[in-house]
């Protein structure tokens, strides 16, 4: 089964060197055991561009959808047999990256 941990941060490009560390010894981990799938980091919530193209034709809008203190940081997504194994792994995310997360199932 496949989780979505998303990290929760409120300040952009907030990650410090040693956070930094922390985080590629957690991801080096994470593909050593077989939970690896896939990571990254992503651009501060300005840089977003929203696009809704359920009406006749596409609108497009600078800036995030929501306007919010906090917002969607980074994300892995990491293999686990099930939600107890990926509670454990990201309790340790959220310890290497030094922010709170959220874990999801894939459908």
């Amino acid at each position: 089964m496949q989780y979505l941990v998303s990290v929760i941060d409120d300040t952009p490009n907030s990650a410090t060197d040693a956070e930094m560390v922390a985080i590629n010894a957690f991801n080096d981990g994470l593909i050593a055991d077989g939970h690896w799938v896939f990571a990254g980091g992503l651009a501060a919530p300005d840089s977003a561009t929203v696009i809704d193209n359920t009406g006749a034709a596409p609108i497009f809008t600078d800036g995030p959808f929501l306007e919010s203190k906090e917002y969607l940081a980074g994300f892995w997504v990491m293999e686990a047999p099930d939600l107890d194994v990926a509670l454990k792994l990201a309790t340790a995310g959220s310890k290497a990256c030094n922010r709170r997360v959220e874990v999801r199932p894939f459908l």
